[in-house]
């Protein structure tokens, strides 16, 4: 949220100063101690664990199958198989119980083994690296005696085991702790069976389709994989071949250029299926004129809309690069990152919500299953950015008070105060100082007090008319704002980290079950008033650089925060970990 501006309000009352503060000249400021911002972190793999299996206490039998498993379990104590910390445990209690084996039997490994390493090795089709559970079959079985070749066996019995186990885990909650990412991320990491997995990999006749029912199989997984599987399949952008459009300047309405047919080649292959039924006489007619007729800009300007573009028929850079895009190695990456990400989420993200997309400046609001409306945001710049989170939303408060966050007392105003000590009062500010309201003025600045600001509610109020909260720990909220010229532009991270909205009074409408009259009558009552949602519902202040849209077409945007860099480079550490002690 920005500072604002104003004019001095007259106050009618007086009141008693503290005494006990002297006026900021008499002191030599103290140096400002800055509120800082999380930080990202350096991610570090989980250490591997040493799965230990216990010899046989009691005296082999000679005969039957209690003989081959004291066997087994005497070459499993014998070699060395390691596995991430929550899984080894897991195998370990396991086989130490006396589990029967899964993969191996009379000697040999057994078609239930290789049809899991199948699932294993194509597990990039669902966004994660095979090398993480990578299993060799054992090899040169025939020639080795028969302690060499129960040891190799049963090395390949408690891998296979241990990677099958990690498949389930990552496929389930992801590869990574996103905590360890950043202090931005804020999520509790999904529980994971994996005792009960393991009895079912056991028990399961159709070991292949089991894993795959482990996958997320919400439609917005769905939507990605199919687009990672598509891309894989073809290493070029869409339609076969690379977009190029060298577009000196803009291009507007009535003019020409030789660029015309590259871009509306681009709205082909950009643009969603029902743009292009919506649009389909003035496609099919289009002959590669360079003129920029009527008809071509209401195309345009129908594409910009449905990408959250200034709708004007205006073609410059940034609609360009929505059609350009990114290469097909980039979408790749960015596929892979967003379905890790959406592992973090419920595996459904319910029948009612609002999911914010931070890279895509926007918020949408699903009922029903179904988008009913989406809508512009503004939200953190890079030096402030949102957290990515999820919570419910609880409260819309009208004609709020803005209660300055902490760190833009310390790291914006303070300076500001040190010169000009009544600046919060001529601002109209509201200053508190140990439970009691003073003027700015009476402040010793000097020092760094511990006082609270708010802004009264009014039409320059930093949240505007209203106030949609879901209470976190980041005190992150929707609300309204004055700026309202900040949603003309493409790039809108711009605010101090909460999530402004374009139509906040619809979304309040929304988030309240009723009309947009009755909030607008709310407002103009001029109270400030907290009214629970008649029923919570999630939010997902959420960061995905590919996300399907409304039609299920996958879209992408630029990593306005660099996080998907922080998250490949975990990924990494963790592929670097797991393999470094296998």
């Amino acid at each position: 949220m920005d500072l604002l501006r104003g004019q001095p309000e007259k106050r009618q009352e007086t009141r008693r100063m503290p005494e006990v503060i002297p006026p900021s000249q008499l002191a030599d400021p103290e140096p400002i101690s800055k509120v800082a911002a999380p930080r990202y972190y350096t991610y570090k793999g989980d250490a591997q664990k040493l799965i230990t299996i216990k010899p046989p206490e009691m005296p082999i039998a000679i005969f039957g199958s209690d003989h081959d498993l004291g066997m087994a379990h005497l070459a499993m104590s014998k070699v060395n198989v390691s596995a991430a910390p929550d899984v080894a445990p897991v195998v370990q209690n396991y086989y130490n119980n006396n589990g029967a084996l899964i993969w191996v039997s009379n000697g040999a490994v057994v078609d239930k083994a290789k049809a899991a390493m199948e699932v294993l090795a194509t597990a990039d089709t669902v966004g994660l690296d095979p090398a993480d559970y990578a299993v060799a079959l054992p090899q040169g079985l025939e020639s080795m005696d028969d302690t060499a070749r129960q040891q190799a066996l049963m090395k390949f019995e408690l891998s296979l085991s241990a990677r099958v186990l990690t498949y389930v885990q990552d496929t389930v909650r992801g590869r990574l702790d996103p905590n360890r990412i950043s202090g931005y991320h804020d999520f509790k990491r999904k529980p994971v069976p994996l005792e009960a997995a393991l009895d079912m990999v056991r028990s399961s006749p159709d070991v292949a389709a089991y894993l795959h029912s482990r996958d997320p199989s919400n439609p917005q997984f769905l939507a990605l994989k199919a687009e990672l599987k598509k891309l894989m399949a073809d290493d070029q952008q869409q339609q076969g071949k690379p977009i190029v459009i060298n577009l000196k300047g803009s291009l507007k309405p009535g003019a020409s250029s030789p660029e015309l047919p590259n871009i509306i080649e681009g709205i082909k292959a950009y643009g969603s299926d029902s743009l292009k039924t919506d649009n389909a006489m003035t496609l099919t007619n289009y002959t590669g004129s360079t003129q920029y007729t009527p008809d071509l800009v209401a195309l345009v300007s129908a594409y910009q809309k449905e990408r959250g573009l200034k709708a004007d028929g205006v073609i410059g850079a940034s609609t360009v690069r929505t059609m350009v895009g990114h290469s097909n190695a980039e979408k790749i990456e960015k596929l892979v990152v967003a379905m890790e990400q959406l592992r973090w989420l419920p595996a459904d993200l319910g029948p009612r919500y609002v999911f914010i997309n931070q890279p895509a400046f926007e918020a949408y609001y699903i009922n029903d299953h179904q988008q009913q409306f989406g809508m512009k945001v503004v939200v953190g710049s890079p030096s402030h950015q949102t957290f990515f989170f999820q919570d419910m939303i609880r409260t819309v408060e009208f004609n709020p008070y803005w209660g300055v966050p902490k760190s833009i007392i310390v790291n914006e105003m303070l300076p500001k105060l040190r010169q000009d000590p009544s600046y919060l009062d001529r601002l109209g500010y509201e200053v508190s100082y140990k439970g009691k309201r003073v003027q700015s003025s009476q402040i010793n600045w000097a020092t760094n007090p511990d006082v609270d600001v708010r802004q009264p509610p009014s039409s320059d109020n930093a949240l505007g008319d209203l106030k949609i909260l879901f209470p976190n720990a980041h005190a992150i909220y929707m609300h309204d704002t004055p700026a309202k010229s900040f949603f003309k532009r493409d790039m809108r991270a711009l605010s101090h980290g909460c999530v402004r909205l374009v139509d906040p009074r619809r979304m309040a409408a929304a988030v309240m079950s009723t009309t947009v009259d009755d909030i607008n009558k709310q407002i103009a009552s001029g109270q400030n008033r907290a009214v629970q949602v008649p029923q919570k519902f999630p939010v997902y202040v959420a960061y995905f650089t590919a996300w399907p849209d409304k039609d299920g077409v996958v879209r992408y945007y630029d990593d306005v925060y660099n996080r998907d860099e922080a998250t490949r480079k975990a990924f990494v550490a963790t592929s670097a970990a797991r393999a470094s002690q296998i």
